[in-house]
């Protein structure tokens, strides 16, 4: 599994509709998309959930690098960097995905954590304990999902969240570990490849 988002920060003033008619569009686009686990569209509105920022970021579960590569050199990626400039697009080694309590209701609100990996810490040991508190969060009730992973070049490790309802959303946010995750609305998701994305710990 391979873990990938990029973000478009907006200006305040930005009609976030724009976006939403954006996703209504072409959200199906990927829907059958070869090597792709999931897709979530994900939205930021400034002033709602305590976002300070309008922002477009989608979060995607990869299961082939295959079809990643095709996404992003195939053409498809390139209508957004057009639109709206290239932007950053972040990466990170699978570490563990589980399903949730609630793994067959619709995602309403997604949740992103992201923290650093200590110095001197053991890694066996600190990504086991990953582990652990990923698979803690998919059995909460309300979680559609859970999963980990960790971008090595910078030592960061991102949990990403999906559920069906705001409220247990809000309470992973405080809840998941050191600083506050971020909350996004959910406009769509692309799950082709879902029922085929790696179960547990990743290695």
């Amino acid at each position: 599994m391979h873990a990938m988002q990029y973000e478009l920060t907006l200006p305040a003033d930005y009609d976030m509709g724009v976006i939403r008619g954006r996703v209504a569009r072409i959200g199906h686009l990927l829907d059958d998309w070869e090597g792709l686990g999931l897709k979530a569209y994900l939205m930021r509105e400034r002033g709602v959930d305590g976002s300070p920022v309008n922002q477009y970021g989608p979060f995607y579960l990869w299961n082939t690098v295959e079809g990643m590569n095709t996404f992003l050199w195939g053409g498809a990626f390139q209508g957004l960097a057009s639109d709206f400039g290239r932007p950053v697009v972040r990466q990170w080694t699978g570490l563990v995905h589980e399903e949730g309590a609630a793994a067959d209701a619709s995602a309403a609100v997604a949740v992103r954590h992201r923290r650093p990996v200590p110095e001197g810490v053991v890694l066996a040991d600190f990504m086991a304990e990953e582990v652990d508190a990923t698979r803690r969060l998919a059995a909460r009730d309300g979680a559609v999902l859970a999963a980990a992973a960790v971008d090595t070049s910078r030592w960061e490790l991102v949990r990403f969240s999906l559920w069906a309802h705001r409220e247990p959303a809000a309470e992973a946010a405080v809840g998941e570990g050191p600083g506050e995750g971020e909350v996004f609305q959910v406009l769509h998701v692309s799950q082709p490849g879902r029922k085929t994305l790696p179960r547990g710990r990743q290695w």
